[in-house]
């Protein structure tokens, strides 16, 4: 994260206490898709398209021949069957009915968001045992689903990475008609997604690499609302902080191991909590010093080299890998200040084409976590929420809301500059300071991306944290609270 010199620096889904306030749960398994709370929703068959073909096979029936007893002198050619006016030779056989053929339903229907009724793409949906995924205007289909002839209901599971898992029930089956043929009738079904509301630390290497420390920090989290820790894998200092298997990170000298992974992403999950990785991106003194071609100025690579792109989105893929349920790319952007005046030449003109160039590298990082799935989030400038330009560093909330599941503006009141929105010292104005940026900012985001600020947890006392807090959440958003060293006061946090 990016941070002035000796600031202070910055939990997932919630343990089952804490599921009102958060709106999400907790991962129960390792990886890929985590598992969450399920919201269920029983729903009748008004607001479906619901075709049903029912094929009942014709059943045939014996008849039985009636015969007259026998004198109970007379001699019986077969086995006795134990009574005195039938002979077992003259009985019916017994019938056997005919197995039901299977019903086949068809089901039509769109995934939007609780929110504001957006569309959600890439929701993978399950009926019986077919899967399906939801397009770009967040429509699907089920074509011909068999299912048994005496199911009364069926259930639809509905997953996406950063959003609740949602099942939603259609009872009733039985008395379903087929479809009429007209082109008037009930609309497709629609399924509204909560999204999960982060509430989080940042776990710094120092706290990640002592176990007492982060067992100090799993405490605080479990005494409050806090439902998300967000580690890093690589920082600031190029340095890959695990045993990673990326080859490039060996051969540049950038691995560190400080911590293992998959055991506090485990001991997270024990504590119901949701796991975030931040990736530095694209500022890299190592990888520039190592790599003069992927160099672009001071100790930037160049990001409009999609060459450049394979190392950090290798390190996201293994993250998902290790079972972290979300990857944030940080320092996703040009350089800023004087560096940007040396790479002004290499990289590209205008601000719509800096913007691009990260859109697409974002993209192609959902493209490969979403089918994993992982969530993608990025951390932005503060200052864009407000600019009309990107900044000249390419990162505008339009573009890049557009290619992520969430993005985390850093809202760091210190840095901002005196007489911004008429204040001598905006430090001292932690709650306007952030409202203003999501204001601003929020109205320029692309629909269903999130947004989760990060919030300054450095020269502050708690109040003043949860000032920013305070205006986030009543804005719908989450945060997560930085600071370098990973400590936090018990009085920033909401209570659980």
């Amino acid at each position: 994260m990016e941070f002035q010199p000796n600031i202070h620096q910055n939990r997932w889904p919630p343990t089952p206490n804490k599921l009102a306030l958060s709106r999400g749960r907790s991962p129960s398994e390792p990886n890929t898709s985590y598992a969450v709370p399920v919201l269920e929703r029983r729903v009748t068959f008004f607001g479906f398209v619901v075709a049903i073909a029912l094929v009942i096979s014709g059943c045939s029936s014996s008849q039985s021949e009636e015969s007259e007893g026998v004198g109970e002198n007379e001699a019986a050619s077969g086995p006795s069957t134990g009574s005195e006016d039938a002979d077992s030779d003259d009985e019916a056989p017994a019938t056997t009915e005919p197995e039901p053929e299977p019903i086949e339903i068809t089901l039509a229907g769109s995934v939007v968001s609780s929110i504001d009724g957006a569309p959600l793409d890439s929701v993978t949906l399950t009926l019986a045992d077919q899967n399906t995924m939801s397009d770009a205007k967040g429509e699907f289909s089920f074509d011909d689903i068999a299912v048994d002839a005496d199911t009364e209901s069926v259930t639809i599971s509905a997953q996406r990475p950063v959003w609740i898992d949602t099942e939603i029930i259609i009872a009733d089956i039985a008395d379903l008609t087929p479809p009429a043929t007209t082109v008037d009738g009930p609309p497709p079904v629609i399924i509204e997604m909560e999204p999960f509301i982060v509430r989080g630390l940042r776990v710094s290497r120092y706290v990640a690499g002592d176990a007492a420390e982060f067992d100090a920090l799993l405490e605080l989290a479990n005494a409050t609302s806090v439902n998300t820790l967000v580690f890093d894998t690589k920082d600031e200092a190029d340095t890959v902080l695990y045993d990673t298997e990326v080859e490039y990170a060996e051969t540049i000298g950038a691995v560190d191991p400080v911590y293992d992974p998959a055991d506090l992403i485990a001991k997270a999950k024990e504590n119901g909590l949701y796991t975030i990785t931040r990736i530095v991106t694209f500022e890299d003194a190592t990888w520039a010093k190592a790599d003069s071609e992927a160099k672009l100025a001071g100790e930037w690579v160049n990001a409009a080299d999609q060459t450049n792109w394979e190392y950090p989105l290798a390190l996201a893929v293994e993250a998902c890998q290790l079972g972290f349920d979300e990857i944030q790319f940080d320092y996703v952007r040009f350089p800023a200040g004087r560096t940007a005046t040396v790479a002004r030449a290499s990289i590209p003109d205008t601000g719509p084409e800096r913007a691009k160039v990260i859109q697409a590298f974002l993209g192609e990082a959902r493209a490969l976590l979403h089918p994993m799935g992982c969530g993608l989030s990025a951390a932005i400038f503060g200052i864009v929420m407000s600019s009309e330009t990107d900044e000249g560093i390419g990162q505008m909330p339009e573009t890049v809301s557009s290619s992520v599941d969430a993005i985390s503006p850093m809202l760091y009141p210190s840095h901002y500059g005196s007489g911004w929105l008429g204040f001598a010292d905006p430090n001292d104005h932690p709650g306007p300071v952030v409202a203003h940026a999501l204001d601003i900012g929020i109205d320029r985001m692309e629909s269903p991306s999130l947004v989760r600020p990060w919030l300054q947890g450095f020269y502050y006392n708690g109040s003043q944290v949860l000032a920013q807090i305070t205006e986030t959440e009543s804005r719908g958003g989450g945060w997560i609270i930085w600071n370098a060293s990973g400590h936090y006061g018990s009085d920033w946090l909401p209570s659980s």
